[in-house]
């Protein structure tokens, strides 16, 4: 008898341990009997297993551990087509978490988190697909208007990329002033990924656009498109710049002559004044003594002609210029 007793203990600690399972903290469990999930009483609802310790019937349940947390999608960015036809590559990421764990665990084959991401990925991609087609780049990359509250720090970044874009559509090609989209696309495609999303039993907390691109093999043709009209605004600024560098100098050049025709004339007129009172004064010196004023005269000229040792003067002697020098008296007063 007291050999049984061992054996039997032993299954029923065994058993015991076999009937026991803990689910962890951030974590649900689910209890799956012959293929089928464990629902509540009179319920339709699977039963849930909260974080603690719990039982199960040994051998025959299975328990499947399932992800509470908010989880987050961040996969590769893909290539989108806007209305204007242009391809632009978006990078998004999703926020999600399990709200229906027994249709979750149904529709992602047991639980499968890949699984999950894979059919939510589609979902996002198929409801943004539809947003992204039916708008411009320029309103998918600008966002609210700028009276508007600051956007959140985990909003779109726009990169250099797109925003070359956006400069080429704004300055090459007229366009007529439409307001920025971008935060009304993740709005709606939050929307719709959230209402699609219910059949995986998946509840979508946040969507995001983290960053717009245009394709590398058009990157480049982009830059040399804003290079060329950045080159045409500096030409056009230069050609600007010399026209009125040549109406500043023709102002300049009317301004200085008018200066200067106005300073000669008054010189002139300075000049004819000293003249006539030089005439004036010579008048009355000759009016005093005609002799003298004569004799004067042919001495400033004797000086006037012989400043120089060089100078050359062929002139007859008996010259009427040389009366004061033939007769070296003065004349009588």
């Amino acid at each position: 008898m007291r050999k049984l007793i061992i054996p039997v203990v032993v299954i029923f600690i065994a058993l015991l341990l076999m009937s026991m399972f803990v689910v962890k903290e951030g974590e649900r469990g689910i209890v799956v009997r012959f293929g089928r999930i464990l629902k509540d009483n009179n319920t339709e609802v699977a039963r849930i297993y909260e974080p603690g310790l719990h039982f199960k019937v040994p051998v025959f349940d299975r328990v499947h551990d399932l992800d509470a947390r908010i989880q987050t999608m961040d996969d590769q960015a893909d290539r989108f087509l806007t209305a204007e036809k242009k391809d632009v590559i978006i990078d998004t990421y999703v926020k999600w978490r399990i709200k229906d764990y027994g249709k979750y665990y149904l529709a992602t084959g047991g639980g499968n988190t890949s699984t999950a991401e894979s059919l939510l990925k589609r979902k996002v991609v198929d409801s943004l697909r539809a947003e992204i087609g039916a708008k411009e780049i320029k309103q998918i990359v600008s966002g609210e208007d700028s009276t508007s509250a600051p956007a959140a720090p985990s909003d779109i970044a726009q990169t250099k990329a797109a925003k070359a874009a956006l400069a080429v559509i704004e300055d090459v090609v007229p366009v007529k002033k439409v307001e920025g989209q971008r935060d009304q696309i993740m709005a709606d495609v939050l929307e719709e990924t959230r209402e699609s999303a219910k059949d995986l039993g998946i509840e979508v907390v946040d969507f995001r656009i983290k960053k717009i691109n245009l394709p590398d093999e058009i990157s480049e043709s982009i830059y040399r498109r804003m290079r060329a009209e950045r080159e045409s605004v500096a030409r056009s600024y230069r050609s600007q710049g010399r026209q009125r560098a040549e109406e500043l100098r023709a102002r300049s050049e009317l301004e200085v002559a008018t200066v200067l025709a106005d300073a000669k004339r008054k010189a002139q007129v300075v000049r004819g004044d000293a003249d006539a009172k030089a005439a004036e004064i010579y008048a009355k010196a000759y009016n005093q003594d005609p002799e003298f004023y004569s004799f004067w005269r042919s001495l400033k000229a004797y000086e006037n002609s012989f400043s120089s040792k060089n100078d050359i003067l062929v002139v007859d002697p008996n010259n009427e210029f040389f009366k004061y020098m033939n007769h070296s008296e003065l004349p009588a007063k």
